[in-house]
């Protein structure tokens, strides 16, 4: 088992090494893709002689292994972790960073699951957490106390597609001591590579675009320092909340392709955006590729385009938010994100719902979609009709 990849793998463009990182041919068949290695126990060369590093399918499993590698690999870090959905990985984040007393500050605009974590399971062991604009280095810098372990950041956001500046916060959390974590799930890595802009520890939902395909659930970690990368290794397997051998799997299969979705996705993002400008329901479109959007100039700095999500608000209120939710076709009604068919949800009542009457509560008035890589004319056709009706 490794848990780098090679020097030579380093130099490799993005899409060569999403292809072969961790995809080695199988040393007995010359099977270019890796097994799903479906097995819960492995036999052992004499007592204590684990054959491979292999003794139990929670500690390793070669076929997870293979996708650690290439989570590693593409987002250019030490060691990379998969773990049963995203938030098995940001609960085993947390509980490895930080002990009772302990402090985080978390950004105003969140994935409401994340929120969940942090308001009504982490803060029962102890952890305080405080809201801050992730988007204000200021206000970041405010926020971190003597008890601060980690600055949490989303760029961009869910829902509101917020932008944080990764290597001006990265360099606010270094001057005081503390972790940056930093959630790529919107992104992706093929559109931004927050280690390399100081981050400490990347989270991902790989369900999202990195599956890409809505068929599998997997969380990520990955991360530079070999301490931290063992300490999260430790805790994987003694809190046990691993990615199976199948979705491993799908997931490795999924990555394949990222960089050519990732690329229709924000194509057919630019499309819709426009196209909702110019619509008279539409009161403000919330997507980091416009010039007027307040983080668009940090987004073109440090992510490769704009990405698939787009989120605006229309007249009417709530009510007519969700009618224009209702009334879409081709627009799946459904939570979640990143797959190949478009998606449309109202964040206040759906996803986000665990934050109303918070500081995170979101707007009534706000659809949020997952435009997926349909043909151009058919989407803008459908929030066209869903948008008259």
């Amino acid at each position: 088992m490794s848990d780098t990849h090679s020097h030579n793998d380093a130099h490799r463009g993005f899409e060569t090494t999403a292809i072969h990182a961790g995809n080695t041919a199988d040393p007995v068949t010359g099977a270019v893709v890796p097994p799903i290695y479906q097995v819960s126990t492995y036999k052992q060369d004499g007592v204590g002689g684990l054959r491979g590093g292999y003794e139990y399918s929670r500690s390793a499993n070669p076929t997870r292994t293979a996708l650690e590698e290439n989570l590693a690999a593409i987002e250019g870090g030490r060691r990379g972790l998969a773990f049963a959905s995203g938030l098995a990985a940001e609960d085993c984040l947390l509980r490895t960073l930080l002990s009772p007393g302990d402090h985080v500050v978390i950004p105003n605009d969140a994935y409401g699951g994340t929120f969940r974590l942090f308001d009504k399971v982490v803060s029962r062991w102890g952890v305080e957490w405080s809201v801050a604009d992730t988007g204000d280095v200021d206000a970041v810098r405010a926020a971190i106390t003597p008890k601060t372990k980690a600055v949490w950041v989303e760029t961009p956001s869910n829902p509101l597609l917020g932008i944080t500046d990764i290597a001006a916060v990265a360099q606010v959390a270094r001057e005081a001591g503390v972790r940056l974590v930093v959630d790529n799930t919107f992104a992706s890595p093929y559109l931004q590579q927050p280690l390399a802009l100081g981050a400490d520890v990347v989270v991902h939902s790989m369900t999202k675009y990195m599956g890409g395909h809505s068929d599998v659930v997997g969380g990520a970690l990955v991360v530079n320092d070999q301490t931290l990368a063992d300490e999260l290794a430790y805790h994987q397997n003694a809190m046990g909340a691993v990615c199976g051998p199948f979705d491993a799997w799908l997931v490795l299969r999924g990555i394949k392709t990222l960089s050519v979705r990732m690329d229709r996705h924000s194509e057919n993002a630019a499309g819709v955006v426009e196209m909702l400008g110019r619509h008279p329901r539409v009161t403000h479109v919330l997507y980091p590729g416009l010039p007027e959007h307040p983080g668009h100039e940090v987004a073109a700095k440090q992510m490769k385009a704009f990405g698939g999500m787009v989120s605006f608000r229309v007249e009417g209120g709530e009510e007519a938010a969700v009618e224009v939710c209702n009334r879409a076709k081709v627009f799946t009604l459904g939570e979640s994100l990143g797959g190949v068919e478009s998606l449309i949800e109202h964040p206040g009542r759906m996803t986000h719902a665990s934050v109303a009457g918070s500081l995170l509560e979101v707007p009534a008035d706000l659809v949020r979609l997952s435009v997926g890589i349909e043909s151009i004319d058919d989407l803008l056709a459908d929030l066209q009709q869903a948008l008259d009706n």
